[in-house]
């Protein structure tokens, strides 16, 4: 059998912010709250698309230390639609974001971070969408 390796499945972020950092991502990035097996300790799985692509541990009542930063990863990339929309949408939400247009492309970013620092990259395709 030959080796493949498929697409990002989850990333996992700790916590002592759980509520905070569930209502983000519920309401700027449009996830949704769902099923978690029955783990020994708090958290939450984030879904996009029916996928739990956020894992978050609750570390709030642990003496775990929680990193003011990502530690080695600097982000988190999903592809997105309607860039336009999602400024607006940002906006509206008061979080802080900015854009970058990848060099020689139509792809256009839009960077934020969640409440816990981690720095989240949203990719457009602009020439896929259609503009009003």
């Amino acid at each position: 059998m030959e080796k493949s390796i498929g697409m990002l499945d989850h990333y996992n972020v700790s916590t002592r912010k759980l509520r905070e950092t569930v209502q983000f991502y519920e309401d700027v990035l449009g996830f949704e709250n769902g099923p978690r097996p029955a783990f020994n300790f708090p958290g939450a799985w984030l879904y996009s698309s029916g996928h739990p692509v956020l894992h978050l541990n609750d570390i709030s009542q642990t003496d775990k230390e929680q990193r003011p930063d990502s530690g080695v990863i600097d982000h988190v990339a999903f592809g997105s639609r309607g860039f336009e929309a999602m400024k607006r949408h940002l906006t509206s939400k008061g979080v802080s974001y900015r854009t970058n247009q990848v060099p020689n492309s139509t792809r256009w970013q839009i960077f934020l971070r969640d409440p816990n620092n981690v720095e989240i990259e949203l990719n457009f395709e602009t020439k896929n969408e259609i503009t009003s």
